[in-house]
This record gives C-alpha cells, sequence and structure tokens, in this order.
C-alpha cells in the first residue's frame, strides 16, 4: 500500500495547481452532483455525498458551489447534462496495472483521450476486469501527523474496524473495509484526528518495483491522466520509491 500513499502524497501537493487551473473544483462538484443524484441531498442519510462535501470544503471549493452542484443532482437548476461513471482498465509502461475512474458526459471523447495518452506513453488500454481483479476496493482515510502518537492511532484505528494504518512523517494513513469508511472516520474524528481526505480509493494487492527511470515513465503517464478533466482518480500497482517521491516533488 505504500505506493498508493505516496502517490496521494505526490497529488496533495500539487493540489494547488490543480485548484488554480479550475480542475479541482471541477471533479469536486462532479461528485458532488453524482452522489446527491444516487443517494439524495441529505448528507446525513448519504454517506457518499457526506465525504464529497467534506472533500470540498478542505479543497476551500465556495459554499454556493458546492450547494449548486448538490442542487443539481437532486435536480432542482438541472442543466440536462448526464454524467457517467465509468471504470476504464489498461497497463502503462513496463507492465503496470492502471485503473482510471471517471464522471464524463461524453464516455467516447474520454475514451479517446485515455487510449491516445497510453499509446504515447506504449501502454494499452485492456478489457473490463482484466486489471481490476489486481486491485480492491478500500476506504483511504488520511490523518494529519502533527501531535498524533502512531501507536495510539494503531490502537483506536484497530477498534474502530480499520484494516490497516501506514505512518509517515506528514500524514498518517488509514484503509478500512470499503463498507466501514464512513464509521472508522467518524470515530476518529470523534477521538480527536484531523482527518484531511477521505475517500473510497482502488488498492493494489500486489506492487511492481521498478527502477528510477522506469518508474518516472510510469508515474509520467500517471499524472497525465490524472490532468485529463474528466479523470476523477487513478490508481496503479506501482511501489512508489522514496527516491521517486523525492524525485517528483
Amino acid at each position: 500500500m505504500s505506493g498508493h500513499s505516496k502517490w496521494s502524497t505526490i497529488k496533495r501537493k500539487k493540489g494547488a495547481l490543480d485548484a488554480k487551473r479550475g480542475k479541482l473544483f471541477t471533479r469536486l462538484g462532479r461528485e458532488l452532483t453524482i452522489a446527491a443524484r444516487e443517494g439524495g441531498p441529505n448528507p446525513a442519510a448519504n454517506t457518499r455525498l457526506r465525504l464529497a462535501i467534506a472533500k470540498a470544503k478542505a479543497a476551500n471549493m465556495p459554499k454556493e458551489n458546492i450547494d449548486r452542484a448538490i442542487a443539481r443532482g437532486a435536480g432542482s437548476g438541472d442543466d440536462g447534462v448526464v454524467m457517467e461513471e465509468v471504470t476504464y482498465e489498461g497497463y502503462g509502461p513496463h507492465g503496470v496495472a492502471i485503473l482510471i475512474d471517471v464522471l464524463t458526459d461524453n464516455r467516447n471523447r474520454t475514451l479517446s483521450a485515455i487510449r491516445t495518452l497510453f499509446n504515447r506513453a506504449n501502454g494499452s488500454l485492456a478489457e473490463a476486469n482484466a486489471v481490476a481483479w489486481q486491485f480492491e476496493r478500500k476506504g483511504y482515510i488520511e490523518i494529519s501527523a502533527e501531535g498524533v502518537d502512531p501507536d495510539q492511532l494503531l490502537l483506536d484505528a484497530a477498534d474502530a474496524g480499520a484494516d490497516d494504518v501506514v505512518t509517515g512523517e506528514e500524514t498518517h494513513i488509514v484503509y478500512t473495509p470499503r463498507e466501514s469508511l464512513a464509521a472508522v472516520e467518524t470515530k476518529l474524528s470523534e477521538a480527536g484526528y484531523k482527518i484531511t481526505d477521505s475517500s473510497l480509493s482502488w488498492i493494489a494487492k500486489n506492487e511492481i518495483e521498478l527502477g528510477l527511470e522506469e518508474s518516472m515513465q510510469v508515474t509520467s503517464l500517471l499524472e497525465k491522466l490524472e490532468e485529463l478533466d474528466d479523470v476523477q482518480s487513478v490508481a496503479s500497482n506501482l511501489s512508489i520509491s522514496d527516491e521517486v517521491a523525492a524525485a517528483m516533488a
């Protein structure tokens, strides 16, 4: 799971750039709309929406933007745009498995853009379930490490129902069963931990270790995929070393 947590850290540090481009708010707005459309506009009864709102607030998304996205999903203020959730699968350079979650109003456009990036990187798209079996859908909770005793966090996370904890210098990552994400997050928040991110994520069952040059080729593709407007998240089974993380930073 180290590769996933390091990739998340790298993306967080580049979040300011995403915000300047307007892409971060676009992605958060789409997630709010889909969550409200599927589970209703009440966050108390809609776990996915509650997590999306928390993420939007953490990114300093204006309240009117949040409310407008939720209203769109609930059917009021509908602009007639129908968004689809799709997960694309593929293999990047050196056989690294990649999953891409998208929210799109034009599946053909999105697929064409993703295929172009894979081809340019000497990768290829794959059929459904050709890659997904190598991953698990898990809850992902990111906690600020400031003032946190890692040993106590391990105990509290286990009591809350978490599967695993990966500690770090800046953040600690708590992994949960997918169905327990909201419950674990609530218990850790009530225990006083500062949660900086929370979502359902694809976690590789087994990771691939590559050299610096090969890893940079893969992460270059991952970054380009992340930059596509319709892409919500990207996961891979690449084990990102400290050397690679430092080079990307």
